[in-house]
């Protein structure tokens, strides 16, 4: 059985990419390229599923906005 998910991927300060699922709590990973951090999240959603969130909540993507915040 084939399982779509959506992945946010950012680059950190350091020029890591960090990779996380919304839908599975506690699912992300990170990695020196593009390729690395989409092969790790691939495994980290499987073992998230394995370790019994096959329950995960459904989310639609819509989109991502920027959004300025005076501090």
């Amino acid at each position: 059985m084939q399982t779509e998910f959506s992945v946010i991927i950012e680059r950190d300060s350091e020029g890591y990419y960090v990779a996380s699922v919304p839908s599975l709590r506690g699912c992300h990973t990170q990695g020196k390229s593009l390729d690395e951090v989409v092969e790790r999240i691939r495994e980290a959603i499987a073992l998230c599923l394995q370790g019994g969130d096959s329950d995960h909540e459904v989310l639609e993507f819509v989109g991502i906005q920027k959004i300025t915040v005076r501090s």
